[in-house]
């Protein structure tokens, strides 16, 4: 036995969608109803474990034998629900538990050094996130069967109680003897297609090294970072009461009903002589500057409603399994376009930051649940409330946090590869990389807080809105009109960037000219160590850390001005897989961030000795003892990969009892 390709289905009343794998798992009534597996390619067998079937105990012995990979489609799934299973029933943990890296805080769970993900595979090569479109978009002949959502909800999920279910809360394989042999069927139909998409992506296996990537990443998953949940329960306690406050002021100067609801908001403006279509915040913003105090009053009370984060605090404490550590808040190649992480369930990746002064202050009063003193000391709870989102998230008794992050990431590494010599000048003498491109753009010394230092600001919304190809519409994007700058000198500051980076400029359209030569001619070509590769329908861009990035179906087509672009089949904005169009700059900043990535996962792996709890962009966050020192950290981050000589890396870093923004 080598492999076996697996898929289960499960109950328990834990609602996965809120609370994660790790937390559905741990539900005292959970169970696995169905083991669909296959071994080395075989017939599928389906285990029916809900009318008393066992799992052989040879394939029990598989599941601890980290030689034998088991395979399955979100595999992340399959291997927690099958720790439980295998807790739960007895069976020896001791064949994993010394093999697992996290053995002696989770050795409840097996160890992903042997598991593989169909999903991961499927992300790799570009293709979509679920099973069922994969299989569309492939074209197998077998296919996800469409009955599979209504068994799902039948079988898997608490039902409600009623006179005709007899008032039962959960619907049993005897309820409905059809509905379970289709039920069956679809399991074992789930392992095929897992194994069909296997045999058609055999060509283009992912490398080794990501695979050690994801099995870092699950281990990081596993692993899970602390919740203060003395701060998260006080904190929804207190936004509630603040809420509430808020309404009751509200309906009392409007007299609505309802003053959170657009429509009546609305027309009570109109009322008073203000028309708008939106009440985001931009438009209140807007409304605010020619608002009565009156008015003024009611739309800074609903933008206070509006700052509530009271659904941050409720994601920790859903997600939070029983040793208030939450797990599985990591998606490895969640963004298959670049391969970065994406989020699940608390997303990380988009906590609001804090600026407040006396952070610890705020943070003692939440914690004690002191609404009275935080509704005295401060103008906005809500506004607290959300600037306290990340200090939720602690290092255990004893410990600390490292919070260590690279600087200006992808801006180093666009300057390595366009080889823009005076920037990587700039960064490796620790220099100011918004200040010298202001410098360049105006022909003048530029110093923070010093000569000429107004300029600064324009230099950075040019360095964050043009390294892609962005023009006036990428500036205003990034709020260089709310920043002060006025229409007409957009324009100019696009073309002072483009002066000033001509090698980058260059290597937009050297990128441009590589990838539609590739497609054309279904020719290799090679730039700034990027290889360009056509083959089965598909444009391959190898990175220098030996990873590809991958472009579905690519064809030279017509962009909306008339000239020519590249063409590829993918998810677009709205999700769904369809021709998307790209070019030379765009293409830049897939390969810019990808390689960023690269080097994220570099230093995860460099830093795999230590406690890495949690990632947010470019920044670790390290769980440790009080005598690992931040410089030590810092300076292994600093250490380029092999594969990126040249490049200059700097992370900067700092300690703390509760996660921040430094």
């Amino acid at each position: 036995m080598k492999s076996i390709s697996i898929d289960l289905e499960t109950f328990s009343s834990v609602d996965i969608t809120k609370c994660g794998a790790y937390k559905y798992a741990e539900a005292p009534d959970f169970e696995i109803l169905l083991f669909g597996y296959a071994v080395d390619g075989g017939d599928v067998q389906v285990i029916d474990l809900a009318n008393g079937e066992a799992i052989p105990q040879d394939i029990l012995d598989a599941l601890t034998d980290d030689r034998i990979i088991k395979w399955a489609f979100n595999a992340n799934f399959e291997r927690v629900c099958l720790s439980r299973y295998l807790a739960d029933h007895g069976i020896s943990l001791d064949p994993f538990h010394d093999s697992h890296p996290l053995s002696t805080e989770c050795s409840r769970f097996l160890n992903p050094a042997g598991w593989r993900c169909t999903m991961v595979w499927s992300a790799y090569l570009g293709l979509p996130l679920s099973l069922a479109s994969v299989g569309k978009v492939l074209g197998l002949e077998e296919q996800k069967m469409t009955e599979g959502k209504s068994l799902i909800r039948y079988f898997c999920s608490p039902c409600a109680p009623t006179k005709v279910n007899g008032g039962r809360t959960r619907n049993l394989p005897c309820h409905a003897p059809d509905k379970w042999a289709t039920f069956k069927d679809y399991n074992h139909r789930d392992v095929e297609v897992e194994m069909a998409i296997q045999a058609r992506l055999v060509k283009f296996p992912v490398p080794d090294f990501v695979w050690d990537e994801y099995h870092l990443d699950q281990e990081i998953n596993d692993r899970g970072i602390l919740i203060d949940m003395s701060l998260v329960e006080n904190a929804i306690s207190i936004d509630t009461r603040s809420h509430e406050a808020f309404m009751a002021k509200l309906k009392r100067l409007t007299g609505l009903d309802n003053p959170n609801s657009v429509q009546q908001m609305r027309g009570w403006l109109f009322e008073q002589g203000l028309e708008t279509e939106s009440l985001d915040k931009k438009a209140v913003t807007e409304l605010l500057k020619i608002a009565t105090p009156e008015i003024a009053d009611v739309l800074s009370l609903r933008q206070k409603i509006a700052k509530s984060s009271v659904k941050k605090y409720i994601a920790m404490k859903n997600t939070a399994c029983a040793d208030n550590r939450a797990r599985g808040t990591f998606r490895f190649y969640g963004a298959n376009r670049t391969g970065r992480f994406s989020g699940k369930n608390i997303q990380l990746q988009n906590l609001p930051q804090n600026h407040l002064d006396h952070l610890e202050d705020a943070r003692s009063l939440v914690r004690l649940g002191d609404f009275t003193a935080l509704e005295t000391l401060y103008d906005s709870v809500p506004d607290i409330l959300s600037q306290l989102i990340r200090t939720a998230l602690v290092p255990k008794d004893g410990m600390k946090f490292v919070v260590a992050d690279f600087s200006a990431i992808e801006a180093r590494v666009l300057s390595w590869l366009a080889d823009e010599k005076w920037r990587m000048d700039v960064f490796a003498s620790n220099g100011d990389i918004y200040c010298a491109t202001a410098s360049r753009m105006f022909h003048c010394n530029v110093v923070k807080h010093g000569e000429n230092g107004h300029l600064r600001q324009k230099g950075k919304q040019a360095e964050l809105a043009c390294g892609y190809g962005g023009s006036v519409g990428a500036l205003k994007a990034f709020g260089a009109l709310e920043s002060g700058m006025k229409e007409d000198e957009l324009k100019p500051l696009v073309d002072a960037w483009r002066e000033a980076n001509p090698h980058i400029v260059d290597f937009w359209w050297a990128v441009d000219a590589a990838a539609k030569g590739c497609i054309k001619e279904r020719t290799t070509k090679t730039i700034q160590g990027l290889k360009f590769m056509y083959q089965s329908s598909m444009l391959f861009i190898e990175l220098p850390s030996g990873r590809r990035l991958t472009y579905v179906k690519p064809r030279i087509g017509e962009n909306q001005y008339g000239g020519k672009c590249i063409t590829y089949m993918g998810l677009d904005v709205s999700k769904k897989w369809s021709r998307v169009e790209s070019y030379g700059p765009k293409l830049v900043e897939n390969i810019t961030q990808a390689i960023s990535r690269d080097i994220l996962c570099y230093a995860m792996r460099t830093l795999r000795c230590m406690d890495i709890v949690a990632h947010v962009h470019d920044e670790l966050i390290i769980e440790c003892n009080q005598q690992v020192s931040i410089d030590a950290v810092c300076k292994q981050m600093a250490k380029p990969p092999p594969w990126a000589e040249g490049l200059v890396l700097r992370a900067d870093g700092f300690e703390c009892q509760f996660y921040q923004k430094d």
